[in-house]
């Protein structure tokens, strides 16, 4: 089962994930009320992605008006591709 969670846990789509697992652990070792620090997480956590959500189309509204959206899929592009090639140089 360990080994299951631990694999399920590297492939997470990202350290938001981690984290939350990690602070629920930690809580839990020290919470005296387990249920209600697991969730106060879980809250914490969906109040974080809708924050981050609404801040990301609030950016993208305001950039989509002042930039083309050709330039934005080349700039994405260009982004990935940079990505790439940053992580086969690291690796």
């Amino acid at each position: 089962m360990a080994g299951k969670f631990c694999v399920s846990l590297t492939h997470s789509k990202d350290d938001t994930d981690k984290a939350t697992v990690a602070f629920v652990i930690a809580n839990a070792a020290v919470a005296s009320d387990k249920d209600t620090s697991k969730l106060t997480v879980f809250l914490g956590a969906a109040a974080a992605l809708i924050v981050t959500s609404a801040i990301g189309v609030a950016a993208g509204s305001v950039v989509s008006n002042y930039v083309s959206e050709k330039t934005l899929q080349y700039v994405a592009g260009i982004g990935f591709v940079g990505i790439g090639v940053w992580t086969l140089v690291k690796a």
